[in-house]
Formats: C-alpha cells, structure tokens, sequence
C-alpha cells in the first residue's frame, strides 16, 4: 500500500507591496505569501496544501507545518483518505500540540494545513474536486467529519444531521445550476487602500462592466478619505450594486459605531472586521450601534467556538469563514452548520493568495449541501496572483465558474515556487 514517505514546505511570498495590491488600514505594505506544503509517496508528489499570509512570519508558519511531519510521513494512503474525521481529531486532540493553542494560533493554522493536504490527497483519489466530494457525501457522513465538542449547547449531531437531511432532496437540481450558473461573486480588487482615486474609480467600473452586483472598499484610516472614496465609488457603480466596507480590524467599538454612521448615507452592504475578532461583545454592541448595516466578520476568527458565541450573541451578520484559518476542511465544515443553524449567510472571505482557489469550493458545498440558497451570500474576488496556480479560480459574468478538477485547488506551478521562494528564490535575490 502507499505511504506518505516525505513532506516539502516552502516559504513562497509575492512581492505585492510593490503596487500596494492588498493594502488595508491594518496592513499598508502586504506581500502575499504561502506557507506551501507538498505530500510525497515513492511515487513523488500526491497532494498540496497551503497557509496564507502576508509577509513576515511566513518562516514561522512554515517551520510550524514541518513540525508535524511525524504526523503525517510513514502513514498508509488509504488509511488516512478512509478517516478524514478521525485525522482530523487526531491532530487537534494531541494534549502537546493543544498546550500550544488550545485550537488557536499558528500551530492550529498549521494542522489546518496537513489536514487540508489530506483533503486533497483523498479528493484526487476520488477524482472529484472537493466540492464534489463533500457534496456527494451522505449527512451522516459529513457529521462524522465534524468535532462536536464545545459546540452542543449551540448545535448537536443530530440537529445537524436534520439541517443536512433537508437539503438533500435538491442537491442534483442545485448541483446542476451551479455548473450552469457559477456562485455569485463581489470583488474586493477596486477598494485597496493604497490605491489612487483614479485606479479605484477605473476598476469599479470594470467589475460593474464584468457583471459584479458588489464591490468592497478597504476604511478605517482617515475618515475624510472614506467619506471621499465611498461618494465617488456611489458615483461610480451606481445605487444598485452593493458597496461593501472592510475596516481590516482597526478600530474600537465606539468608534467603529461612529465612523460607521458617518458612512450612513452611502449605504454600505456591511461593515467587514470593525473591531478585534476575539471581541464578541463588541461586535455585538457595533451591530446594535450601526443597524441597519449589517456586520461581517470571520477571516480572523480563530476556531468554531468564536463562531458560536459570535452567533450566540447576535453579533453578526454575515459570517465569512476562510480556507486557511482554522482547522481545514473539518473545522469550516463546523462553521459552516452553525451558520445554518441560526440562519446566518456565509460570504466567505477571499482576499488573499490562493484563497479563492481553495474557499470556493466550501461555499459550493455550503450552496449544494447546506444552505441550499445563493441568496446574500457572494463570495469574495480578489484578481490577484491565480496564474500561480495550476487550476486557477476563474469568473465569469461576475460568477465563480465550479471546477472540475480533483482536489482542493491548492496546486501551484513548480516554477512559481521555485521563483518566489524566500529568500532564495530568483524575484527575492534581485530584490
């Protein structure tokens, strides 16, 4: 039987704080960045995985995913794609590796990736993309992926099992409309905030021209400039397409509340990220403050517990999980039922290298399985860097087009790799 017989990580980063692609009121200089693992049999590589960041720090995250190395190199192929849940539990539940989170952190980003890269080692085996997969998969055998502990005072196996099994009866129909149709789409490649007024202006157009319902503006720096931004956005797009804000986490509750109501009046489609992630009570008390505008968050919530309080307490609008925060697939798998449990739509975050690759697929499954509606719930597009990947993410009339390849989508071309691979790699050597 095969065996994983080695793992190769390396520390990719994109240099695109050269044109402040990325840029928000938090993180003025991104460089877009992978923490990028390979899984190797004897046969060479199987399956890839990765973890985003934005620069510094890529080394540590790297250096976190080769520790787990034992974990995973000697293990039988088969063993590991026939108990997704049961690897996914292993990692989380080993007592020395909890000590370090519990669930949080850059070592949970970490064990996200190994279990991700499983994920895709299992899904081309089956030959079917990840949305596929999971969407193939019976409601009892998608509970059985999922950690229920910490989560039953919010959602119990058997409440999730019924959310699945009244879904199921449509799954062809839906199934069928996303590869016609695709998943709906906003764009967040206009708003950076490190963009002239002129390229804003240029590029909210284009994706007004490209069929998108919704753009995103980065806010939260100078409250003069968003005020300027957001008029000439409104001008720009119109009053029917959606102009959404992101304040990258800047501020603090109260002034959140008023920076916000002094944007009242070009009616954003949400505030994304007011206020620290770890904060449930003051996301809480920023929706109460800004209503009727919606409150979004996720990118930076680190585990499925945030999200249930977050959902308990009625601090949120719209959930927005992301590929490479928590625990893999299982983890959003988590998320993904508790938003269904309170009724709470999933814009997925997107923003990011390779994240478009890999979220699309949890927001097809989540559309197919789950929630069974695209309503209020478009997923994020940034048009940045999908040329590194060997199946890039592609839109089409402002639409997600679903894939067909097997996998997660996480594959880059070896010469990508090679290339901006840091420190060493040719585009950092000429830096």
């Amino acid at each position: 039987m095969p065996r994983i017989n080695a793992i190769t990580v390396s520390d990719v980063r994109f240099p695109t704080s050269k044109e402040l692609d990325g840029s928000d009121a938090m993180n003025p200089d991104p460089d877009y960045s992978a923490a990028y693992l390979t899984l190797h049999t004897a046969d060479g590589p199987v399956a890839y995985s990765m973890v985003f960041t934005i620069g510094r720090g890529n080394d540590v995250v790297a250096a976190a995913v080769r520790s787990l190395a034992p974990y995973i190199v000697g293990r039988d192929v088969d063993d590991l794609c026939g108990d997704l849940g049961g690897f996914y539990r292993e990692l989380v539940y080993d007592s020395q590796l909890r000590w370090l989170g519990p669930e949080k952190g850059v070592m949970h980003m970490a064990i996200g990736c190994v279990v991700n890269a499983v994920w895709d080692l299992a899904t081309r085996r089956a030959g079917k993309p990840l949305w596929k997969y999971l969407s193939d998969l019976t409601p009892y055998e998608l509970v059985d992926l999922v950690d229920f502990r910490y989560l039953t005072d919010a959602l119990t196996r058997d409440q999730a099992i019924d959310l699945l099994t009244a879904q199921q009866a449509g799954r062809s129909e839906r199934e069928t409309l996303l590869r016609a149709k695709g998943h709906p789409a906003y764009t967040t490649t206009p708003g950076w905030l490190g963009y002239s007024d002129e390229k804003l202006a240029r590029l909210a157009q284009q994706a007004v021209e490209a069929g998108f319902g919704q753009i995103k503006l980065k806010v939260g720096d100078n409250l003069d400039d968003d005020k300027r931004r957001m008029a000439l956005a409104r001008e720009v797009v119109g009053d029917d397409i959606g102009v959404a804000t992101d304040a990258n986490q800047r501020w603090d509750v109260a002034e959140a509340i008023a920076w916000m109501n002094e944007l009242r009046d070009f009616r954003p489609a949400w505030i994304e990220e007011p206020t620290s992630p770890d904060d449930v009570l003051g996301h809480a008390a920023i929706r109460r403050g800004v209503s009727p505008i919606p409150v979004a968050t996720g990118e930076h919530v680190q585990n499925r517990v945030v999200f249930k309080q977050l959902l308990q307490a009625s601090a949120l609008d719209v959930v927005q999980i992301d590929a490479c925060r928590v625990g893999g697939v299982n983890e959003n798998l988590a998320i993904l039922l508790l938003a269904a449990k309170f009724g709470t739509p999933v814009c997925p975050h997107a923003g990011g290298v390779g994240l478009s690759e890999l979220v699309q697929h949890l927001a097809m499954f989540d559309y197919v399985a789950v929630s069974g509606t695209h309503a209020g719930r478009p997923l994020e597009w940034a048009d940045h860097l999908h040329d590194h990947f060997q199946v890039p993410a592609r839109i089409s009339g402002g639409a997600y087009v679903a894939p067909d390849s097997p996998g997660i989508g996480a594959e880059m071309h070896p010469e990508s790799v090679a290339r901006f691979s840091f420190p060493d790699g040719p585009e950092w050597r000429s830096s």
